[in-house]
């Protein structure tokens, strides 16, 4: 218990930072949205002037700008970006800085094992991502209720927002599982980019060939806006590669730490 409230404290204000900034991307790109759909049209016929390559990229060819729901879910593809780098972040921070800090002995020469080091990190890891959650989903809906210009399926959108939580978990235990993993990590952030963005542009090409298989390799791809808005659910097959794979990082990343020689000061 006392390993989850440092850890909880630790970052609580990191969290609620991130939490704030992704509502305030959100807000601004909604307040656009009355002058945009005003101008969807010309917004249209810029648009053809590109390849089609890079509407498909962009997440544009077959979005409906001119509504709040398509507008809201281009903008969505860049917020669970954002919180697909917090997550990650998290995850590879968590488990590699009594390595990287050299501050083991503080831990290590407790009555505990190292999965009962190990776990309540987790815990708290995993209330940092469900608190920016409570905070992000009812934000969104606000922001959309002021901005919008009629109707919309609140279920696949809830079910679009609600995404981010299983991608902010895939990511993060893939982090842990690259943190436990490390030996030598001086800086979190480089490996965090490195590795979020690569997924991001994986899954940009994949928008572009629109070969499913490619749609697998990537957890931006796993809930697709355009599946949820047509369907109001996830795809199945997506949604439980999200999952076992999540659980597979964790216990591989519980394996390696229980093995692993942590250097002390």
């Amino acid at each position: 218990m006392n390993i989850y409230k440092y850890e909880f404290r630790k970052y609580l204000k990191g969290t609620i930072i991130w939490s704030f900034s992704i509502i305030a991307v959100l807000f601004f790109y909604l307040a656009l949205f009355p002058t945009f759909s005003a101008e969807a049209g010309q917004f249209e016929k810029l648009m053809q002037q590109f390849p089609e390559a890079f509407r498909k990229a962009m997440g544009l060819n077959d979005m409906n700008l001119a509504n709040i729901q398509g507008f809201y879910s281009f903008t969505f593809s860049y917020i669970v970006l954002i919180g697909g780098i917090f997550a990650m972040k998290l995850g590879v921070d968590i488990t590699s800085k009594e390595t990287r800090e050299k501050t083991s002995d503080f831990l290590l020469v407790k009555p505990l094992k190292r999965v009962g080091i190990l776990t309540p990190k987790y815990i708290s890891a995993f209330t940092h991502i469900i608190i920016m959650n409570v905070i992000y989903i009812p934000s969104s809906f606000i922001a959309i209720e002021l901005f919008k210009n009629g109707n919309y399926n609140s279920n696949s959108l809830f079910l679009l927002t609600f995404s981010m939580f299983f991608i902010q978990v895939f990511l993060f235990a893939l982090g842990a599982l690259i943190g436990a993993a490390a030996k030598k990590l001086k800086n979190v952030l480089p490996i965090t980019l490195g590795i979020v963005f690569g997924f991001y542009v994986l899954h940009l090409f994949n928008q572009t060939i629109e070969d499913e298989k490619y749609s697998y390799l990537t957890p931006f791809g796993f809930f697709d806006s355009g599946y949820i808005t047509e369907n109001a659910a996830y795809s199945r097959s997506h949604f439980w590669v999200c999952i076992i794979f999540s659980i597979i990082f964790i216990i591989l990343s519980y394996a390696i730490y229980q093995r692993k020689d942590i250097p002390s000061v």
